[in-house]
C-alpha cells in the first residue's frame, strides 16, 4: 500500500520549518503543506507539474487573533481508505472512495491551534480546517478565511465563470475569459492551464457554514470569500467546529472533471435511514403556460392552476407514463406582483377552483402523484411558521415531492429576527445555508423529498440527505421564455463542466414549440435544435425529469416524443465520453436495474454550441457479446437551430461493442440514442 504522507524537514534560518506531503494513490497529484512562510501554506503538483502554488491557510476573527502568522506544525496523522458506497439513486450506483490522507496540525506558541485534514483523490483534493474546543474561543466570529489557491501561470489560463454576489444569485450566462479577467466568482469555478490541464474549484458539505465565492485579490491568486451575515459577520460559530471540504478536482481532459465522484465522497453518509419512498422520475406540469404567457400564477381567466386543468394533466401523464403533475399557482398569494408577496402567501389554503382533497383522490385512480410546489418570494420567516402544517397537508394529500422557490435578489432574503425586526440576507450566507437544510430535513420526517429553486449551490449534500432530490442555481429553461438574453447555444456543454460538476439540476428541458414568439434569433425562444431538446435528458443529469412543454406539443410530434417516455432518470453508470467546455459534450448512462425488464439498456446524449460539429463515438462502453438495437434521433441533413430546428431524422440500427457512430450535429444541435439490449 503506498504510503499516504510523509513528514519532511528542512531547515530555515534559525529554526526548523517543516513540511507534510501527500500524495494520490496513482502518485499522479502531489500536495505539501508547510509551515515555512510567515503563514501556514499548502501547494499541488499534478503529474509533476504545478497547478496551484504556494496558497495560504489560516482565518481571521472578530475578537480572536488571527490564525495565521506563527503557526508551525507540530503533528500529522496518515489515513488511507479504499472502499466502495452504494446510493439509493444517482448518476451512478456504485461509487468508489479512493484516497490517502493527512491531517496537519498547525499550533502558535502564544496560543491557537488548528488542524487541516488533506485527502489525495485520483482527481483531485479535498481540504478542510478542524478547530478543536480551546480557551478564549467557546464563541467565535469569524470574519475571514485566509484559503487562498494561486493559480500557476494564470495569465495563460482560461476560465469559465459566473459573477458572485449580484442580484441573480447563480443565474448567470457564464463568461470565458483569461483566468486574470475573472473578478468575483461562484463556484464551479472551472480553468485550463497552459499544459491543457482542466482544474475545477468548489466545495462539499457546506453546512453551517457561509457558501464560498472566490476574490481575485491579485493577479491569479484567488481567496476564499465567504458571504457575509446582514452584520457584514462571516461565519458564526461556538465551540469546536469543521469548515465544509474545499474541492479541486484536476484531470488531464475536461471530462475527467465530471468523471470525478470527489464531491459525494466528501460528504457523510446517509442520515435518514430507510430512503425507500425517495422515488426518481419523471413528471409533467402546470408550468411552462405560465412563462409563455398561455396562463397565470394569480387568480382570474387565465389561472393554469385549476381542479380541470390538472387533471387533464393527469390523464395525460398516466396515459404516456409520467409519475406527477407539478402544480403552481395553486395557493393564496400569488395575485398582483409575487415577486413581492413574501408576507401573505399561505402554504396551506388553496385558490378556490383548485380542489386538492378531490385532486388527491384522483391522482390515486390514476396512479399519478402532485407534486407540491412553496414559493416564498424570499420572505423565510413567513414560511418557517407554516412549513409544519404545509408538509403535514401535502403528506396527507400524498404529495412525496415539492419544489421550493426563494425568488429573490440576491442579499434580499427577508427574516425577522428575535426583536421583531426585518433582516436581509444573502441567498448563500450562514443563515440561509441552514434554513435550507432545515427544510430538507424537516421534509424527510413527512417523507417528501425536495427539489429546490433559487438555492444555495449543492455540494453533495444528497448523500446525507437523500430527499434533496434536485435543485436549480442556474439559468434554467424559463430564460428561453422571456430572459434577455436567452440562453445561447453553448449554455448546456458550459453546465456540464461548470454547475454540473456540483450535482443534479432541475433544468426542465424538453421544448419542442420553439417558435412560440417566432423562430430566428432574435426572439425569446430556446436556441437550439429539437434533437438537443431531447439530449437534454441525458446530458444534463436529475433524478427528476420534466416534459417541460405544453402537452399538445408533445402529441404533435409522436415520434420525437417517444425518447422522452423511454428515458429513464437513473443510473447504474455515467460516462463522460468527450467534449471541451462551452463547445461540446457526449454522455452514455446506463439505466439502474428496477425489475427483471429493466438495466440492461444504455442512453447517449451529444450537444453542441454554436458551431456544427461531427464526432465518432466509440461504442466500447457497451457490454461485450451483445446486441444493441440503437433507436437514434439526430438533426436532420438541413437542421440549424435559428430557421430549422424541427428537422430530426429518427433511425434504428443494431449495434455492438465494436462498432462506431459518427453523430452529426447541426448548430446548437444534438443526438440522442436509446440503446435497447436484444
Amino acid at each position: 500500500m503506498r504510503t499516504s504522507a510523509l513528514l519532511l524537514f528542512a531547515f530555515s534560518g534559525s529554526c526548523f520549518a517543516q513540511t507534510a506531503i501527500l500524495q494520490s494513490p496513482n502518485g499522479n497529484i502531489k500536495i505539501t503543506i508547510s509551515d515555512e512562510l510567515t503563514t501556514p501554506s499548502y501547494s499541488i503538483d499534478f503529474k509533476n507539474k504545478p497547478v496551484i502554488n504556494s496558497s495560504a491557510l489560516g482565518f481571521k476573527f472578530k475578537q480572536q487573533a488571527p490564525f495565521s502568522e506563527g503557526f508551525k506544525i507540530t503533528h500529522t496523522q496518515k489515513y488511507t481508505q479504499n472502499t466502495q458506497w452504494q446510493q439509493p439513486w444517482g448518476e451512478r450506483q456504485i461509487v468508489t472512495d479512493n484516497h490517502n490522507e493527512v491531517a496537519v496540525t498547525f499550533k502558535k506558541p502564544q496560543g491557537g491551534v488548528f488542524t487541516v485534514k488533506f485527502r489525495a483523490f485520483n482527481n483531485g483534493v479535498g481540504f478542510r480546517y478542524e478547530l478543536p474546543k480551546q480557551p478564549g474561543f467557546e464563541n467565535i466570529e469569524i470574519t475571514k478565511e485566509l484559503t487562498e489557491f494561486a493559480i500557476t501561470d494564470s495569465q495563460s489560463a482560461t476560465a469559465w465563470w459566473i459573477p458572485a454576489r449580484g442580484w441573480n444569485r447563480y443565474e448567470y450566462v457564464y463568461n470565458t475569459t483569461p483566468v486574470n479577467d475573472a473578478p468575483l466568482v461562484h463556484t464551479p469555478f472551472t480553468f485550463k492551464n497552459k499544459e491543457g490541464v482542466h482544474v475545477s474549484i468548489h466545495e462539499a458539505a457546506l453546512v453551517d457554514y457561509a457558501g464560498m465565492t472566490l476574490n481575485q485579490r491579485r493577479p491569479g491568486v484567488f481567496q476564499a470569500d465567504l458571504t457575509p451575515w446582514s452584520d457584514g459577520i462571516a461565519v458564526k460559530k461556538q465551540g469546536a467546529f469543521n469548515t465544509p471540504w474545499r474541492t479541486i478536482q484536476i484531470g488531464s481532459k475536461a471530462v475527467d472533471l465530471i468523471n470525478s465522484d470527489i464531491i459525494l465522497n466528501l460528504n457523510e453518509p446517509n442520515k435518514l435511514g430507510d430512503v425507500s419512498w425517495v422515488k426518481p422520475g419523471k413528471y409533467v406540469g402546470i408550468w411552462w403556460g405560465m412563462h409563455i404567457n398561455t396562463q397565470t400564477w394569480g387568480s382570474g381567466e387565465k389561472h393554469g392552476a385549476t381542479t380541470q386543468t390538472t387533471k387533464y394533466y393527469m390523464d395525460f401523464a398516466a396515459e404516456y407514463g409520467f409519475d406527477g403533475v407539478l402544480v403552481e399557482g395553486w395557493n393564496i398569494g400569488w395575485d398582483g406582483d409575487w415577486f413581492f408577496n413574501g408576507d401573505v402567501f399561505s402554504f396551506t389554503q388553496p385558490y378556490d377552483d383548485f380542489d386538492i382533497e378531490e385532486l388527491t383522490r384522483y391522482g390515486k385512480q390514476k396512479r399519478v402523484q402532485l407534486i407540491g410546489h412553496h414559493e416564498t418570494s424570499g420572505n423565510v420567516t413567513n414560511y418557517r411558521n407554516q412549513m409544519e402544517d404545509a408538509f403535514a397537508l401535502y403528506e396527507k394529500s400524498n404529495v412525496s415531492q415539492v419544489k421550493t422557490g426563494y425568488v429573490a435578489d440576491g442579499g434580499n432574503i427577508k427574516r425577522i429576527d428575535e426583536n421583531g425586526v426585518a433582516r436581509h440576507e444573502w441567498h448563500d450566507g450562514q443563515f440561509m445555508v441552514n434554513e435550507y437544510l432545515y427544510n430538507v430535513k424537516l421534509a424527510a420526517k413527512h417523507k417528501i423529498s425536495i427539489n429546490t429553486h433559487e438555492p444555495i449551490k449543492d455540494t453533495g449534500l444528497r448523500r446525507t440527505y437523500p430527499n434533496w432530490i434536485a435543485r436549480e442555481g442556474a439559468r434554467g429553461q424559463e430564460f428561453n421564455a422571456w430572459g434577455t438574453p436567452p440562453n445561447p447555444p453553448e449554455h448546456i456543454p458550459m453546465l456540464a463542466f461548470t454547475r454540473m460538476l456540483a450535482g443534479p439540476m432541475d433544468f426542465t428541458p424538453g421544448i419542442f414549440d420553439m417558435g412560440f414568439n417566432g423562430l430566428g434569433d432574435d426572439t425569446n425562444r430556446p436556441q437550439t435544435t429539437l434533437a438537443k431538446q431531447l439530449a437534454l435528458y441525458v446530458v444534463l443529469y436529475s433524478p427528476i425529469q420534466m416534459a417541460a412543454d405544453l402537452p399538445k406539443n408533445y402529441l404533435a410530434k409522436p415520434d420525437a416524443f417517444q425518447f422522452i417516455q423511454d428515458v429513464p432518470t437513473d443510473w447504474q453508470q455515467s460516462i463522460a465520453l468527450d467534449g471541451e467546455v462551452g463547445d461540446f459534450i457526449v454522455f452514455a448512462r446506463k439505466e439502474r436495474k428496477r425489475d427483471k425488464y429493466s438495466g440492461n439498456d444504455w442512453y447517449l446524449g451529444a450537444v453542441t454550441d454554436e458551431k456544427a460539429r461531427t464526432i465518432e463515438v466509440k461504442l466500447d462502453f457497451l457490454e461485450k457479446g451483445k446486441k444493441f438495437e440503437a433507436h437514434i434521433y439526430q438533426d436532420g441533413k438541413n437542421a440549424e437551430w435559428k430557421n430549422n430546428p424541427y428537422d430530426l431524422n429518427i433511425e434504428k440500427r443494431m449495434v455492438t461493442a465494436n462498432d462506431k457512430l459518427t453523430l452529426t450535429l447541426a448548430t446548437s444541435g444534438g443526438t440522442a440514442i436509446r440503446f435497447k439490449a436484444l
